[in-house]
């Protein structure tokens, strides 16, 4: 099985997932013409709602195929529009018969830009991934009093805004105290009622924690509870932070990884090793089949952005070392001829 996702991010580039789904779509279509039999059968799957973006959880195609959730669960996810999941399938053309996870794939590649900016930076054309950090995503909700901003003392306030700035500095932090490959970001917040003249009684904001490491992703968890108990003691407010989405660490397949750098160096393409610090549809996946990845560079390390550019060679060298390691994995009779 080949393939990724072509949902995006608001405002998004055109490489993230498309490039994926359009590189295997390119391989079958090399061989047909070339006329080239593979041993074992090969399927391109585009999964849906990768992003997560308007529907929650990320990755929930994926994860509905490999069977982390229930069909009937997701078809029924409430999108941040108000939209249903499975309506929206349906209106689009997308909610097949085919029973989730019906083909079960000796092996799994997908073929991605890198998203970030270290084989652009180290001049490598190639990233074999051996794995993508532990993800969890956290909702925070601050209240306090709403109240004039004029007549109100500061120290009589109970400013949610204010707690909540203070949180997102600590968010920061986090990353900082456990070291490594840590992230921690606050991508999103709100205020209520919103207003210049009106201190915040109410703020939402969400956490994003990742670490490869699942000890060290338990112990960024572990500060922001604690953080932010101390914030609600230390300003007044109340503190409720409920977990979104969690989804572990995972390594990829040592044989498909091995296979894909021998690939890469018959072909001449410089390879390095990685681990993706972006969440991606293989780790769900790799519940059910071998699995790994391939990176081509980002320029700038630029995506989720209009700017987001991958070269036509990189494109090339993605999407030959795909082909390639798909010939080796699900092998050709010799009467076949391998494909330029």
């Amino acid at each position: 099985m080949l393939g990724s996702h072509i949902d995006t991010v608001i405002s998004a580039g055109r490489y993230d997932g498309c490039f994926g789904v359009l590189a295997a779509l390119e391989v079958i279509k090399v061989l047909n013409e070339k006329k080239i039999e593979t041993n074992s059968p090969v399927v391109v799957a585009s999964f849906s709602n990768e992003e997560g973006v308007r529907y929650q959880p990320g990755m929930l195609g994926s994860s509905v195929y490999s069977g982390a959730l229930n069909l009937a669960d997701a078809m029924n996810i409430a999108g941040v529009d108000g939209s249903s999941y499975g309506v929206e399938l349906e209106r689009i053309g997308y909610a097949g018969d085919m029973r989730p996870g019906e083909i079960v794939p000796g092996a799994f590649l997908e073929l991605h830009i890198e998203q970030g900016p270290i084989l652009d930076q180290e001049a490598i054309p190639l990233g074999v991934v051996e794995g993508v950090v532990g993800i969890s995503w956290w909702e925070v909700v601050i209240n306090g009093s709403a109240n004039h901003a004029g007549t109100t003392p500061i120290e009589m306030r109970r400013d949610a805004g204010l707690a909540a700035a203070k949180l997102v500095e600590r968010i920061r932090e986090i990353a900082v105290k456990v070291g490594g490959d840590q992230r921690s970001t606050c991508g999103m917040i709100k205020y209520f009622p919103n207003a210049i003249n009106v201190i915040p009684g109410k703020a939402v904001l969400t956490v994003d924690l990742r670490n490869s490491n699942e000890a060290g992703l338990a112990e960024a968890e572990r500060q922001l509870m604690a953080c932010s108990k101390e914030i609600e003691k230390s300003e007044n407010v109340s503190v409720e932070v409920k977990m979104l989405e969690k989804v572990s660490a995972v390594e990829f397949d040592k044989n498909v990884l091995s296979t894909l750098e021998q690939v890469a160096a018959s072909l001449g393409v410089q390879s390095r090793r990685m681990i993706s610090g972006a969440g991606h549809d293989a780790q769900l996946m790799a519940r059910i089949c071998p699995k790994a990845r391939i990176f081509i560079p980002s320029i700038g390390g630029i995506s989720h952005s209009p700017e987001e550019y991958s070269s036509p060679e990189a494109l090339a060298n993605g999407g030959n070392v795909l082909l390639h390691t798909l010939l080796s994995l699900a092998g050709i009779d010799e009467k076949n001829q391998t494909p330029e």
